[in-house]
C-alpha cells in the first residue's frame, strides 16, 4: 500500500562562519513529514559535513523566531542556522513577542555614522519630562576580541596583528524583532519608554562607531540601567555577526546566541 506521507520542503539560510564553510548562503532541504528542526540540521550536515563540529555553538530560528531542535517543521518553513553572535552567551530558549514598542528607534544601518548620532537620537527621543539622557557608543578597537568557537586556530594565525576593521552581517528582520523585544523589556524592567538602538552592518573601519544606544528617562539610575541592559542584550541575542579584519584575513568572533532575556540584578531594585 502506497504511503500518504508527503515530503516537507524547507529553506535553510546560513550566516557568517557557517556560510563560509559551506560555500553557500542558502539551500533547500527535502525532509520527511514530521521532521524537526534537529532533523534539518542533520540533513544539512549530511550535505556539508564540515559544519558538524559547530553543533554545540549553533542556535536555530524557525520563521524568524528562536526555536528548539525538537520543534516540528511545516512545508515552506525558513530555518536559520545561527552561529555565535557578536557577543552572546548560552542560555535557555524562550518565547518572544515581536513588534516595535512605541517611543523607540530601532535601526540597522549600512551607512556609517559618527559620534554625533548620540545627540541626534537624543533630540528625537527626549521630552521635557526627562532629567537624564544616557548614550553609549561602541567603536572598532585595534585589539582583537574572543574568537568564535571553531575560529581558535585562525585567531592564532593572526596573533600579534592589529585589527584593521570589522565586518558585520545580520539576519535583519529577526534582529529588528529582537531589538523590539529588548525595548519592551527595558520598559517593563526599568520604566524607560524612550530608547534608541542603532547598529551598523557591513564594513566598519578602525575607530568608527558600530552601535549607538540612547535612553531617556526622568531619573539617571533608570536611564543608565536601560542603556546598559540594551547593549548587553543586543550583543547576546540579536543575530548580528562580527568578523575582525586583519591584513591577511579575518576571524569571526563571539559566543553562542542567547535566545531569551537574562535576569539582571537591577530587576530587584
Amino acid at each position: 500500500m502506497a504511503s500518504n506521507r508527503q515530503p516537507v520542503h524547507v529553506h535553510v539560510r546560513l550566516f557568517a562562519l557557517q556560510r563560509e564553510l559551506a560555500g553557500t548562503r542558502e539551500l533547500t532541504l527535502d525532509l520527511a513529514e514530521g521532521a524537526t528542526v534537529g532533523d534539518a540540521w542533520e540533513a544539512l550536515v549530511a550535505r556539508h559535513p564540515v559544519l558538524a563540529p559547530g553543533r554545540a555553538s549553533v542556535r536555530f530560528a524557525r520563521n524568524g523566531t528562536y526555536a528548539d531542535a525538537d520543534d516540528l517543521l511545516a512545508e515552506g518553513d525558513e530555518i536559520a542556522m545561527i552561529p555565535p553572535v557578536s557577543g552572546g552567551a548560552a542560555s535557555s530558549m524562550g518565547e518572544r513577542d515581536a513588534g516595535e514598542p512605541p517611543g523607540v528607534i530601532l535601526e540597522l544601518r549600512a551607512e556609517p555614522f559618527d559620534a554625533g548620532i548620540i545627540a541626534a537620537l537624543a533630540d528625537r527621543l527626549a521630552t521635557p519630562d526627562d532629567g537624564a539622557v544616557v548614550g553609549f557608543l561602541g567603536v572598532t578597537r585595534v585589539t582583537p576580541g574572543t574568537p568564535a568557537p571553531g575560529q581558535e586556530i585562525e585567531a592564532e594565525r593572526h596573533s600579534g596583528e592589529s585589527v584593521e576593521g570589522l565586518d558585520y552581517e545580520a539576519l535583519e528582520p529577526m534582529a529588528l524583532g529582537i531589538l523590539a523585544e529588548i525595548a519592551t523589556e527595558v520598559r517593563d524592567r526599568f520604566g524607560v519608554t524612550r530608547l534608541a538602538i542603532v547598529h551598523r552592518t557591513g564594513v566598519v573601519p578602525l575607530s568608527e562607531p558600530s552601535v549607538a544606544i540612547v535612553a531617556a528617562a526622568p531619573h539617571r539610575a533608570a536611564a543608565f540601567d536601560a542603556a546598559r541592559y540594551a547593549i548587553d542584550e543586543t550583543k547576546a541575542r540579536a543575530p548580528i555577526w562580527k568578523a575582525e579584519r586583519f591584513a591577511s584575513g579575518h576571524v569571526w568572533t563571539g559566543e553562542p546566541a542567547r535566545a531569551s532575556a537574562e535576569r539582571h540584578d537591577t530587576e530587584e531594585r
